[in-house]
């Protein structure tokens, strides 16, 4: 456990320095805004395009990895749904404190901390995850959302929801590498060290972009926080690890780079999409303040558990 914490921690500590780096003023808030768009448009999708590259869609996409990550995440969405529903909270809040509860910052935080940890191998279900995140709760927010305010279903919100996806850098970058790589053709050498140098900061940009964000989230509702957070680092994880290691066939070391991506904490975007919507922002987040902080702890302890079977 503490060798894993050690290793951890420097990941951690970028996210503690960008916080701080913004909090004191030293780093203003549209600097932190401009970080993140370079993080998120260039550094990460430059990442994200290389590791699909060098991969083929048999690699990375399989319907056990599949079946186990989604009916886990639905199984804790139901849940978080259901308890905001007896608080009888709005279909539109409620859907959002289910989101905290499945949708970590496998983007920002997992694919350059995981790869790191857990190796290379850990490229292709890290995208598979990220992915399924985007392409499946991303779109079922705005589904839920738009719906419970129109009171019905309506070309417009399919339109909005396709229009979303095909403009996100990281499903464009990770649908362009998968393209790439069924060519067969290997990529040119300039082009792959360009890609291997702007990649190469996405790992430092995107965890003090993280730090920065956080800086000016505010801790409020800390019962509801305290229970997105465990819903995030606990259930999520726990069902993630049950779906995966005991009812699907899911080979040892994918289930374990899919529960370390399970138990990271509550996504950024969750809180673009909350404040984009009016709905319910300072309690998402607050549950993004929290879990993150709790998370030093809780991702290690996840990571040292899954040794054995990720070989970390």
């Amino acid at each position: 456990m503490l060798e894993i914490f050690l290793k951890t921690l420097p990941f951690f500590a970028l996210i503690a320095l960008g916080f701080q780096a913004c909090r004191t003023g030293f780093f203003t808030s549209e600097a932190a805004a401009y970080l993140t768009k370079f993080v998120f448009y260039f550094a990460l999708s430059a990442m994200l395009f290389r590791f699909a590259a060098n991969l083929s869609l048999s690699e990375i996409f399989d319907w056990q990895f599949v079946g186990a990550y989604l009916s886990a995440c639905f199984v804790v969405y139901f849940i978080a749904t259901a308890v905001a529903m007896i608080r009888k909270r709005p279909v539109d809040e409620a859907a959002f404190e289910a989101q905290c509860a499945v949708i970590g910052n496998v983007g920002f935080l997992g694919v350059p901390m995981l790869v790191v940890l857990l190796g290379e191998a850990a490229a292709g279900p890290i995208l598979l995850v990220l992915s399924l995140d985007l392409i499946v709760f991303s779109s079922l927010i705005v589904i839920i959302v738009t719906g419970s305010r129109d009171g019905r279903m309506s070309f417009g919100v399919l339109r909005t929801v396709g229009i979303g996806l095909l403009k996100n850098p990281m499903i464009v970058s990770i649908t362009l590498g998968l393209a790439w790589s069924t060519t067969g053709l290997a990529v040119p050498g300039p082009v792959n060290e360009f890609l291997a140098i702007l990649g190469a900061a996405a790992t430092p940009g995107a965890l003090f972009a993280i730090g920065a964000s956080l800086a000016g989230k505010s801790a409020e509702r800390m019962s509801v926080a305290g229970w997105l957070t465990f819903c995030k680092l606990v259930l999520h994880p726990a069902a993630v690890a049950v779906a995966a290691l005991l009812i699907f066939d899911v080979p040892s070391y994918d289930a374990a780079v899919m529960i370390a991506a399970a138990s990271l904490p509550v996504a950024g975007n969750v809180y673009i999409l909350a404040q984009h919507y009016g709905v319910a922002p300072q309690r998402v987040s607050a549950a993004i303040l929290i879990s993150t902080a709790v998370s030093i702890l809780t991702v290690s302890a996840v990571i040292a558990w899954l040794a054995p079977l990720s070989g970390a």
